[in-house]
Formats: structure tokens, C-alpha cells, sequence
């Protein structure tokens, strides 16, 4: 019971004290025009006049998620090889890997994967 006694006030004794170490010692940090406007990918919110936002850019964003899904999807794969037969494991998962090989072909075909204006 001693122990519980000492042990309290000794624990917020030393939070107090990091605490306020932490506040004295902190830089005070001035609030301005720059700072407490968000920061939106890039644009000036504060201006009306705002560029137009690039669609090859976001194209090549949604390619980059898709086949980013597709490998989340392939992982789990390699772990299910040995409960499965093997024949109709690779069967279904070249399918797979060829959806996804002709849809990068169609996307390259396509002149989405090339970044040039």
C-alpha cells in the first residue's frame, strides 16, 4: 500500500514536469496567410483562376490502382498452392494474369500509358 502511495504522486509529478518543459520549450509558432490556408494537391485556394486538372494524369492513377488491386488479389496465390490441385490452380490464375496482360495491351494500344502531349 506504501508503494501505491509513493508510485501516484511520483508518476504525476514527472508528467507535470514534461509537460510543462515540453510548453516553455516549444517554438511559438505565428499564424500567417500561408499557413492557415489548406493545402489542396497543389492548388492556391486562396486564387480564383485554377489550371485544369490533367486527365492523362488521372488515367494513369486509375491503372496504378487496378493493377495495384490485382496484386493484392495474386498475393493470397502462392499460399493457397499447396491446398489446391495444381493443374486448376494454374489454370485459373494465368486467366488471371492474361485479363490483366490484355488490358495493360489495350490501355498501351490505346495511348494511355504514353505521358507525352
Amino acid at each position: 500500500m506504501f508503494q501505491l502511495l509513493f508510485f501516484i504522486p511520483t508518476v504525476f509529478l514527472i508528467t507535470s514536469v514534461v509537460l510543462l518543459l515540453s510548453l516553455i520549450l516549444a517554438k511559438k509558432i505565428k499564424m500567417n496567410r500561408e499557413k492557415s490556408s489548406p493545402f489542396e494537391c497543389g492548388f492556391d485556394t486562396n486564387s480564383n483562376n485554377r489550371l485544369p486538372f490533367s486527365l492523362r494524369f488521372f488515367l494513369i492513377t486509375i491503372i496504378f490502382l487496378i493493377f495495384d488491386v490485382e496484386i493484392v488479389m495474386l498475393l493470397p496465390c502462392v499460399s493457397t498452392l499447396n491446398l489446391a490441385v495444381v493443374e486448376y490452380w494454374a489454370e485459373v490464375y494465368m486467366f488471371f494474369i492474361l485479363i490483366l496482360l490484355l488490358g495493360l495491351f489495350h490501355e498501351w494500344n490505346q495511348g494511355a500509358l504514353n505521358w507525352s502531349f
